[in-house]
């Protein structure tokens, strides 16, 4: 395929997520692992305060979604507002990028749970198939 054959997910950018030292690639981590792609979709509905956010999150300890939100904060993903309050009040929200990132990553999420059926049909016959020597 020549350059101008390329498709448009291929088009050349100016990074490279599969090439190792690019910065794109902890993104993708952030955004793409367990935790990241579960805070991301739920942010996706709206504000949440940490505790309402970790009871959202379900299963998601203390330690990793403080981490988790400090990664996505970084990125640029998520913006955390703290309220000169007592106690204290801090609210986490999408920015417009973390928007964007959340509503792709909601699409993918919303195709897994709708081929659920198919999914678990596939894993009884594989694991069927590898339990016969």
């Amino acid at each position: 395929m020549t350059a101008t054959q390329e498709r448009p997910m291929e088009r050349r950018l100016p990074y490279d997520v599969f090439a190792r030292t690019c910065p794109s690639r902890g993104t993708l981590e952030h955004v793409t692992g367990r935790w990241g792609a579960l805070t991301l979709g739920a942010l996706y509905k709206g504000s949440y305060r940490f505790n309402e956010l970790r009871r959202r999150v379900d299963g998601v300890s203390e330690k990793m979604l403080s981490q988790t939100l400090h990664a996505l904060e970084r990125d640029g993903l998520v913006h955390r507002e703290a309220q000169p309050t007592n106690p204290p009040r801090v609210d986490y929200e999408l920015t417009p990028l973390g928007r964007e990132v959340a509503e792709r990553l909601l699409a993918l999420i919303h195709c897994v749970e709708g081929s659920m059926d198919d999914i678990l049909t596939a894993r009884a016959a594989y694991d069927a198939s590898a339990a016969t020597p």
